[in-house]
């Protein structure tokens, strides 16, 4: 069994480098890298202009106790009537620009009127007080965002105001889900013995909060023909996620099926809990997984190693978010495997920490439903103290 850092290593170097770009416009963007550096096309703030309601004025001469004449007034989206003369002042607004001539503002609460027309300054002013200058956020030709920057919403914004509708980021990639099991049915038939398949339903949601394009191909039964053809419709995608059937009981075909539909596997099984049957393999240009059936193994799997891959193939950091904590209870386990432990999360004054579910159960959705972070316990642990440090990984489904 391979450890959980090189399997890892493995999944990535088989994901291979970012898929190709396409222009999207921004708003469909949010979340996606840029796959290319941004220019700014324009100069942010285009002109001076007053960063408070105010008075601008000529800073050498609006000295403490000056009275100047209000020459002027003028609004967010004006242009000034002309440059400001000695012994003037103009009424200005927030973001309105500054007049020839003035160089500060001071702030309407430091001044009073003393008679129609006139201003009187209860504070000296210096050059540039309360002014942003032209260009202070970006000059045009200057570098804006990186290549690689994740979007979010300030980089939205500033792709925007520079006029920007579109932008070229990766291609997002797409993911067929593919699972087996005679024992399964769908949500709304009747059980009759069996248990709905929410494995399914879980990882195309998981796919989408990755930023990857699922499409169900469906469900096979536990016979070899069925779940070759099943996965050979998978093959045209990105990304392959084959469901169950991927331990050893007599009816796990999945390594099988894989392999009739040309899929060379990479490795099988990971020194891990949950999760160790992991397959892992590729044909042609589909990353093909082979998923462990237990639902919480599925899930687990899919956050310590398909979506840093669905990351990777997006040009995103793939990687897993590793957080320090402390452990709120002890932990005892068995030598030998990588323990993921759920658990929930709180702060304290002296940082994070984690108190695991009171279930492990990886059959068992319940015991997945309050986690909010995985604790991973190293392979040669034994037992964890109460206050131990430990590494804490946020989990996507977490509340």
């Amino acid at each position: 069994m391979l450890p959980v850092e090189v399997a890892l290593e493995r999944v990535l170097a088989l994901a291979g480098d970012r898929l190709p770009s396409e222009a999207v416009p921004v708003a469909e963007a949010l979340g996606r890298a840029l796959a290319a550096p941004v220019t700014a096309q324009r100069t942010l703030p285009p002109w001076d202009n007053s960063a408070m309601d105010g008075y601008a004025v000529r800073a050498e001469e609006a000295v403490d106790g000056a009275r100047l004449r209000v020459a002027m007034t003028i609004h967010a989206g004006d242009r000034p009537e002309r440059a400001l003369e000695r012994g003037e002042a103009a009424r200005i607004m927030t973001g309105a620009p500054m007049p020839p001539g003035a160089d500060a503002v001071v702030m309407q609460e430091r001044t009073t009127l003393p008679e129609p027309g006139l201003v009187q300054l209860s504070e000296a002013a210096r050059p540039g007080l309360n002014v942003r200058q032209r260009g202070e956020d970006v000059a045009e030709g200057a570098p804006l965002l990186p290549a690689g920057r994740a979007l979010g919403i300030s980089e939205a914004a500033a792709l925007w105001a520079q006029g920007l509708s579109s932008v070229t980021v990766s291609r997002r990639p797409t993911v067929a889900i593919a699972s087996s099991g005679d024992e399964l049915c769908d949500v709304l038939e009747a059980p009759n013995g069996r248990v709905v398949d929410t494995n399914t339903p879980v990882l195309a949601q998981l796919c989408r909060t990755a930023g990857a394009l699922p499409t169900v191909l469906g469900r096979a039964p536990d016979r070899l023909d069925a779940m070759t053809g099943l996965f050979s419709k998978g093959l045209s995608f990105d990304v392959l996620l084959a469901v169950a059937g991927a331990s050893v009981g007599e009816k796990d075909y999945t390594r099988e099926a894989l392999a009739a539909v040309g899929v060379e596997m990479d490795f099988w099984k990971v020194a891990m809990k949950p999760g160790k049957p992991l397959a892992v393999g590729r044909r042609g240009g589909t990353l093909v997984f082979g998923l462990p059936g237990n639902p919480v193994s599925a899930m687990v799997t899919f956050e310590l190693f398909v979506r840093p891959a669905l990351r990777q193939l997006q040009g995103l950091a793939p990687a897993p978010t590793l957080l320090p904590g402390r452990l709120a209870t002890p932990i005892t386990k068995a030598a030998g495997l990588r323990h993921f432990v759920r658990a929930t999360v709180a702060r304290r004054g002296d940082g994070l920490w984690a108190t695991p579910l009171s279930s492990q159960s990886s059959g068992a959705l319940a015991s997945a439903a309050g986690a909010t972070h995985l604790i991973s316990i190293a392979p040669d642990a034994t037992e964890v103290a109460e206050g131990a440090v430990v590494e804490l990984i946020p989990l996507s489904w977490g509340t």
